[in-house]
């Protein structure tokens, strides 16, 4: 995975996901060759929202409406510096100047993503990020590309997932029928069977619901360790309910966010008087289901899931996806020399570096686009 200086370019990759818990950065060195799949991790962190952000952020995901078009304009902007600040700050930890960055992929947040279009009141496909790119190419001075999913939705396409490519260059086995499963605010798989088409596609809520309904009965922005959803036992007869949603038994292509998942959805399924530590553990039940339910039925024949995401520090949701997947083996993608928490924001650095080199980022066994496209916009530096 890793290669000498001398023959490599440095790409940064920004992104702040479903989970709106902070921005995760990473500075990523890559082989110059023609493939792009030769790269290591030099530096990641992840730089919290300020909390009323954060929580704006999150509301807005789940639906709320914005206030008007300045309020918008204003936060695209406000967005866009967080994002420049977050790169300079990586970029001054590792000991890189700005100048050496060749260029960075900043996904932005996720406010709405409705790619199937007609299944919501007849509207046309599209999905929103913001984080003004024009900003943060002008704090940074670096050459920046952004707005990743818009070409592939308009092509037909969910925009999502973008990162099975990555994964496959990085995880794939010619030995054994493996599966990528990122657990950040809503789960996706990448299927990578040993001989055959790459797939991917999301499975349902994960830390998103996790994450709001501790929010909100403990004051703690995550359950840490699960130990809340410890606290309490399933309830069979919500989870049923829950599973129940139809969103599940649609076939891929597929992807989700907020939108469908979020704590309205939640309240509308329980009947009162049900333990908050007993909906949590459903709702954990619910990650752990839904994940193992979407793997029997697109890739039985899987023997390896690799994990990454934040959900990956929740031994009690890796558990529970382990005892719904007996003969699978369920690991970190750390076994394999990739970090879980950054395998994300080095997806937009790979992102970016094929965006200048005019190569297609997404792949359409995935996200059901007409073909492929190179994807994002790019900000060149001043």
């Amino acid at each position: 995975m890793t290669q000498t200086a001398s023959a490599s370019q440095l790409f940064l990759g920004l992104i702040s996901g479903t989970s709106a818990d902070g921005i995760d950065a990473a500075l990523v060195r890559f082989a110059d060759d023609a493939t792009g799949t030769h790269c290591e991790l030099v530096h990641g962190r992840t730089y919290a929202w300020p909390e009323a952000l954060r929580s704006r952020l999150i509301a807005l995901g789940q639906g709320a409406s914005i206030e008007s078009i300045d309020e918008f304009a204003t936060l695209d902007v406000r967005l866009g510096e967080h994002f420049a600040d977050a790169a300079l700050r990586l970029a001054a930890e590792a000991g890189v100047l700005p100048a050496q960055v060749h260029a960075l992929g900043s996904h932005g947040q996720t406010v709405r993503h409705r790619p199937s279009g007609a299944a919501f009141d007849g509207i046309h496909p599209f999905t929103l990020q913001l984080g003004d790119a024009h900003v943060i190419a002008e704090r940074t001075g670096i050459t920046t590309v952004a707005d990743f999913r818009r070409r592939d939705v308009a092509a037909g396409g969910h925009g999502a997932p973008l990162l099975p490519a990555l994964h496959n260059a990085l995880l794939h086995s010619p030995h054994e029928d493996r599966a990528v499963l990122n657990l950040g605010g809503i789960a996706n798989f990448t299927l990578l069977p040993r001989v055959g088409d790459v797939r991917g596609f999301d499975t349902g809520p994960a830390n998103a619901l996790l994450d709001a309904w501790c929010a909100r009965h403990t004051g703690q922005a995550f359950d840490a360790g699960g130990a809340f959803a410890a606290q309490g036992a399933c309830d069979d007869a919500l989870l049923r309910r829950l599973l129940d949603e139809p969103w599940f038994a649609l076939p891929p292509p597929k992807s989700t966010g907020r939108e469908v998942f979020h704590l309205d959805w939640v309240q509308a399924r329980l009947v009162g008087g049900e333990s908050p530590a007993d909906v949590q553990a459903t709702l954990l039940e619910l990650t752990a289901a839904s994940v193992a339910d979407a793997l029997r039925a697109h890739q039985p024949t899987t023997e390896r899931v690799l994990v990454c995401g934040g959900g990956v520090h929740n031994p009690r949701l890796l558990q529970r996806i382990a005892a719904h997947l007996p003969g699978m083996q369920v690991e970190s993608t750390a076994v394999h020399g990739v970090d879980p928490d950054f395998v994300e924001a080095m997806g937009f650095a790979w992102l970016a570096r094929q965006a200048l080199a005019g190569l297609p980022g997404n792949l359409p066994s995935v996200s059901g686009a007409r073909g492929p496209r190179v994807l994002g916009v790019m900000h060149p530096r001043a």
